[in-house]
């Protein structure tokens, strides 16, 4: 992450305002009262960040105070992945978050970033699997055969360096239906988002061979034509609201959604899964990766806050209880782990493994 006139920019350049802490503390009621991590005693479980990870998180918290008697409610915000690291990452003490979620993994720039800011102790718990899912309305919505290349051409800002001149699916493949391209998606500050760029539209851009060498030669050039994303009503951003994005895809025919799954998975008599690449998005399929717009979940956190935020511990354990087959979470949508890697996550919160900058770079 970059810093440019105090603001902070995350590797898909979107702007991350210091605004956001102070948003953040006031959803989750926080107080300004010190900045070391005993003060944590004073508060809840603070936890935000990812809206595709928030139900779980909730479901959670719901059954950790139903497990633990006169414990307080965790107080659990949906800010989006991105806004919910940088609190995270802006220091230790009340004022800010014990856990944040993500629907993507911690960036090198922002473990750093963390470390800077006296953070320098986090737990990584990758706590299931989901997919960027693409969703149209189940009644007379739309069907069409997608794939990375022409889900590209049609929101991609610069297809191909080109100016983006398709308005119709059409346009962009004579095979495909002549009505209007017309996309729901999430936000910058959104984990779906960048993973919707790394796992869709970047592969989609680097299938045209000129592209994939600027990656190396010209990366200012693959990241402008590769990663940004057309600005008018074809391409419209939703906000960190996912139900919302599924409720207009519900009563518009001719829109295409792009979710997580879990929340395709709870609003099935509402929408219907479209194919990417041929393969529609299942549990199964997102769990083996023969569906490649699948992606792990995680939280982060705090190791620092656990011998004094109250039940932390209690919760993370909480977490290792619902996330299996058979768990809480996967009746909700959460798309489990294989069990070694359930085993590895359930090490981390007993162990309390801190993670390594080496580890980040080798992507284990």
């Amino acid at each position: 992450m970059s810093e440019a006139n105090g603001i902070s920019l995350n590797k898909h350049g979107a702007a991350r305002a210091p605004a956001v802490l102070l948003a953040l503390a006031a959803m989750l009621g926080l107080s300004g009262c010190g900045d070391s991590p005993e003060d944590a005693a004073a508060k809840a479980i603070s936890v935000v960040g990812s809206s595709t990870v928030y139900p779980f998180a909730k479901q959670v918290a719901e059954d950790f105070v139903a497990a633990n008697e006169g414990v307080a409610t965790p107080q659990v915000a949906s800010s989006g992945t991105a806004d919910g690291i940088v609190a995270f990452c802006a220091g230790v003490g009340a004022t800010t978050p014990d856990i944040v979620n993500a629907s993507r993994r911690m960036t090198r720039e922002e473990f750093a970033e963390c470390a800077a800011n006296g953070v320098s102790e986090i737990i990584e718990i990758e706590v299931g699997l989901d997919g960027i899912v693409f969703a149209s309305a189940t009644d007379r919505g739309i069907d069409i055969k997608l794939t990375r290349d022409n889900v590209y051409r049609a929101i991609a800002n610069k297809p191909f360096g080109r100016e983006q001149a398709t308005k119709t699916w059409a346009d962009v493949d004579p095979s495909l239906p002549a009505t209007p391209i017309m996309v729901y998606g999430p936000p910058e500050s959104s984990g779906t988002r960048e993973a919707l760029l790394d796992l869709v539209v970047e592969p989609g851009c680097r299938q045209n061979s000129a592209m994939a060498s600027f990656e190396k030669s010209d990366p200012e050039r693959f990241q402008r034509d590769c990663h940004a994303l057309r600005s008018d009503s074809a391409f419209s951003s939703q906000g960190e609201q996912d139900d919302l994005i599924v409720r207009r895809v519900a009563s518009n025919p001719e829109a295409i959604a792009i979710v997580g799954y879990s929340y395709l998975a709870k609003n099935a008599k509402a929408v219907k899964p479209l194919a990417l690449d041929g393969v529609l998005p299942t549990p199964a399929t997102i769990a083996d990766g023969s569906y490649e717009a699948s992606r792990p979940l995680f939280i982060y956190v705090k190791k620092a806050n656990l011998p004094v935020t109250p039940g932390l511990d209690k919760f993370l354990a909480q977490w290792a209880q619902s996330w299996g087959a058979d768990g809480v979470l996967a009746k909700i949508g959460l798309v489990p782990l294989a069990a070694d890697r359930q085993a590895r996550a359930a090490a981390a919160i007993q162990n309390q493994t801190v993670l390594t900058a080496a580890a980040l770079d080798s992507g284990q």
